[in-house]
Formats: C-alpha cells, sequence, structure tokens
C-alpha cells in the first residue's frame, strides 16, 4: 500500500474513534520510516505514542502525539503473505491510544504487558528472560495468562511432583514432568484439543520462600510435554472460557 493511501485509511480509523477517546492526542502521524527491532529480524516497531511535554501535570493537561510507521508496515507486508493493512493498522492505533490513556489515568498496566512481549520473543529464541513475565498478561481465566497468541497456564508447586492435571476448554488432561524437571519450569504442551493460535504453556515455579531471597535463581527450563485427555466437563473456571 502506497504511503498516501496508508496515510488515508488512517484518517478514517482515526474519524471512527469516538471522540473523548482522543482527548489530550495532539497529532495522529503517518511516518515514512521503518523501525526494526534492534535485534530480531522480521519484528518491526508499527507505532508508537510519544508523550509530549506540558506545563499541566494533571490527567488533562497529558498531551501525546500517536506516530504510525508506513515503513514497517510496508517491511512485514513483504514478509507475510496474508498481511492486512486495515487489521494490523487498527490494532496499532488503538493500541498506542490505550497508551495514551493510560498515561492520563496512571496506569501503567500496558507498559508492562509490553515488557512481557519482549521477554516472550526472548523466551521463544531461547535467549534469557525473566521468568514471571507472564504475569503482565493479560488475563485469560483462572491462573491463564495470554501474552499475543501464546496462553501460560500459572501453577505454584511446593514440591517436585511427577504429574499435574490442568483443565483447557473443559478437557482435563494429565501431563506428565519430563525426567530432571527443574523449576521454574515451562513446559510447551502437545496434544491439547483446540489448542490457541500460539504456544499453550504449563509454567511450574516453586511458592516463594525466605531461601528464595537469599540465592540466585536458576535460569527457567524449557520442554516439551505431552497432555493426555483424562475428563472432559466444560466448567466456568475453564481458563479457556475467557
Amino acid at each position: 500500500m502506497r504511503h498516501s493511501d496508508f496515510e488515508a485509511m488512517v484518517r478514517r480509523l482515526t474519524d471512527d474513534l469516538p471522540t473523548e477517546f482522543l482527548q489530550g492526542v495532539a497529532q495522529v502521524d503517518v511516518s515514512h520510516r521503518a523501525v526494526p527491532h534492534p535485534d530480531r529480524p522480521d519484528i518491526y516497531t508499527l507505532g508508537e505514542c510519544i508523550p509530549l511535554p506540558a506545563a499541566d501535570a494533571t490527567a488533562e493537561g497529558i498531551q501525546s502525539r500517536i506516530v504510525l510507521y508506513h515503513g514497517s508496515f510496508a517491511a512485514l507486508a513483504g514478509l507475510q503473505e496474508e498481511f492486512d493493512w486495515r487489521h494490523e493498522a487498527w490494532e496499532t492505533l488503538t493500541h498506542e491510544l490505550r497508551h495514551h490513556l493510560e498515561w492520563r489515568a496512571r496506569a501503567p498496566t500496558l507498559e508492562a504487558f509490553d515488557r512481557a512481549v519482549e521477554h516472550n520473543f526472548a523466551r521463544q529464541d531461547g535467549e534469557p528472560f525473566d521468568p514471571l513475565f507472564y504475569l503482565d498478561g493479560e488475563p485469560a481465566g483462572e491462573n491463564a495468562f495470554r501474552v499475543e497468541d501464546d496462553v501460560f497456564l500459572d501453577h505454584v508447586v511446593a514440591r517436585s511432583p511427577s504429574n499435574v492435571t490442568l483443565q483447557w476448554r473443559g478437557h482435563s488432561y494429565r501431563v506428565d514432568l519430563p525426567a530432571g524437571t527443574t523449576f521454574p519450569a515451562f513446559l510447551t504442551l502437545r496434544g491439547i484439543a483446540e489448542a490457541p493460535d500460539g504456544d499453550l504453556v504449563l509454567v511450574l515455579r516453586r511458592k516463594p520462600g525466605l531461601r528464595d531471597l537469599l540465592q540466585r535463581s536458576s535460569a527457567p527450563l524449557q520442554a516439551m510435554a505431552s497432555a493426555v485427555e483424562v475428563y472432559f466437563s466444560p466448567g466456568p473456571s475453564d481458563p479457556s472460557n475467557s
């Protein structure tokens, strides 16, 4: 999509937003730039919410400039055959608008989510990551958190079990832990019916104690694990029902 056509589309999308959501947004701009990730190929920054200096420090005085990077969209469109320009522009625009609204509300939750996304990239690439990053993801049910397409099932253990039983979309599964499992453990599950678009990850971690404050924590274990269905009964506590 040409820059001029993309800019016109972004204007139309902005016009579709409720005016109260745009309070304090000084500009919605489209830049020619492409902003690649400094370390990860094939990942680009699509947009940015830039706070502007303001003499008034109240929420009403906070202003922002939202920028969408046409060059980044074009780069991803060249890499992804089914790239949906309009969908991605809308998702980026509303994501950056949430940044603005949360700054005005003094709520840093979206910044924490962005950090979780970065650490999930590191997990996927086998690089060091914060083992609690997923807790800043979007709630996806009881003890379940979604970070983009991946869902993490948080399971705190007091000892080292040989297996764990979990619920997913009305199905109950038994997961036998791989030999030599250490904690924290990130077990990507296989054999799950109606799996999410990304990974379904069982996270096993110990309940923090005094010893954890006195010693260096070990690096998270990552492994594959098979889930065996043992029961099916949809229920309100099923994390996938969210």
